[in-house]
């Protein structure tokens, strides 16, 4: 049996049936109905409560905490799974059997290197630049090097572009980084895997040989599987909407690199770090919950726009953070970030407010333990976030249903006014 929505607007006697299907009515079906002369739209801020496409990729439930790729919990992707097999995951449906994942490392590792011209690109931002803003300009610059990114009807040309991408991402973030510290660059060393070679080509210095700790090697690649791609969040809109234009992959990436430049999208871990410093110590935590219920300050890191439960990620992050202090030693600030979620856990004030900690609220202190400057937090970001992009733009792109974005608005203004000479403009 078909389930219907019964509408009636008696001021114009029409009544119409419009079927629900996916939860959902097909907005342009309220156009049957005009109110005033116009045809009826709903007005949705921020998208709240409109669903913008079809997708299989990710499966959120905030509600129950549940984070899925693909149908694959998270929780057991980031115990057993690295970072090339989620990405492969991600654009191809299914995890990759020994042949498809060999095959697919072996790409990425082919197109580690960036092009020499694009270190001339590189060579022009101030040293004090913003690693994001280099990110995002030298994204968007790939587009000039692989023009058939524009045939991204051809099977091969977008397979090709997105290993592209992939491979790229570390190497363009390690040379920002890099860059900022006036640091020669690094190389991509094909003898390592993925999160290790970044890390080396990150961190090398004079050695012969970078070798990274294994527990550190394995906490990189959780936060990129973690962050390898969130449904439709600001980033992920903006690659869709760049893309319905008919953009490339680059140009697209670096719009979503854009979006998650704001602190309100990709900063909040940095938030958290700050204000861990400000509280400064454990015995100021219950001074700082009393300003967060009077409204004079943010508790940073707690509550998601999805997520009304515990962040699933936020949960793994915690276990990792372990690791990770195990080889570099305990950051001070791991005792008030504990002392806080203690009272997010169990405080009423939050409890009913259903403000848990999210994925930001442990990642800065991990990304500070591994010798991170603030702002490249929201670069570590980016990288693994470029293979869910990927993914995004490839679902929009092969999408039948896909049309360019133009959301409707709500016209405030004057109308039909009358043209005033500059003599009798007051």
């Amino acid at each position: 049996m078909t389930d219907i929505l019964q509408i009636r607007h008696p001021a114009s006697a029409t009544e119409r049936d419009l079927v629900i299907t996916d939860a959902t009515i097909r907005a342009p079906e309220l156009r049957q109905f005009v109110i005033d002369g116009e045809p009826l739209a709903t007005y949705d801020p921020g998208f709240m409560n409109t669903a913008s496409c079809r997708s299989s990729i990710t499966y959120i439930d905030g509600d129950a905490g549940i984070l899925e790729y693909r149908g694959y919990p998270i929780a057991e992707l980031a115990e057993k799974s690295t970072f090339l097999e989620v990405a492969w995951l991600l654009l191809n449906g299914e995890l990759p059997n020994p042949k498809q994942l060999a095959d697919w490392e072996s790409l990425i590792t082919e197109h580690r290197m960036l092009p020499d011209k694009l270190k001339t690109l590189l060579a022009g931002f101030p040293y004090d630049a913003h690693p994001m803003s280099i990110l995002m300009a030298s994204t968007a610059a790939f587009y000039s090097f692989y023009p058939d990114a524009r045939n991204f009807t051809d099977p091969q040309a977008r397979a090709l572009n997105i290993a592209r991408l992939i491979g790229k991402m570390p190497t363009l973030a390690a040379f920002a980084y890099r860059k900022g510290k006036a640091r020669p660059y690094v190389n991509p060393d094909d003898s390592y895997g993925y999160c290790h070679n970044f890390l080396q080509m990150l961190f090398k210095q004079a050695e012969r040989r970078y070798v990274a700790d294994p527990r550190l090697v394995r906490a990189v690649e959780v936060l990129f599987i973690l962050h390898a791609d969130h449904e439709q969040n600001c980033s992920t809109n903006a690659v869709r909407s760049v893309a319905s234009s008919g953009n490339d992959l680059y140009t697209c990436t670096s719009a979503g690199v854009g979006a998650l430049h704001g602190p309100l999208h990709g900063g909040a871990n940095e938030a958290v770090l700050r204000m861990l410093r400000e509280i400064g110590s454990v015995d100021r935590v219950p001074e700082f919950i009393e300003g967060v219920k009077a409204g004079r300050v943010r508790m940073m890191g707690f509550g998601h726009r999805v997520y009304k439960n515990y962040d699933p990620r936020a949960m793994i992050i915690k276990k990792a953070v372990d690791d990770v202090f195990e080889v570099t030693g305990v950051n001070p600030l791991l005792e008030i970030a504990q002392e806080l979620e203690k009272y997010g856990l169990t405080d009423d004030y939050f409890v009913r407010r259903r403000l848990y900690p999210n994925v930001d609220f442990y990642s800065g202190l991990i990304y500070e333990a591994l010798g991170f400057p603030p702002e490249m937090f929201t670069v570590l970001f980016a990288v693994p976030r470029s293979a869910g992009w990927a993914a995004q733009y490839q679902e929009f792109i092969t999408d039948p249903e896909n049309k360019i974005a133009r959301p409707k608005q709500i016209y405030t203004g004057y109308r039909a006014r009358g043209y005033v000479g500059m003599d009798d403009r007051g």
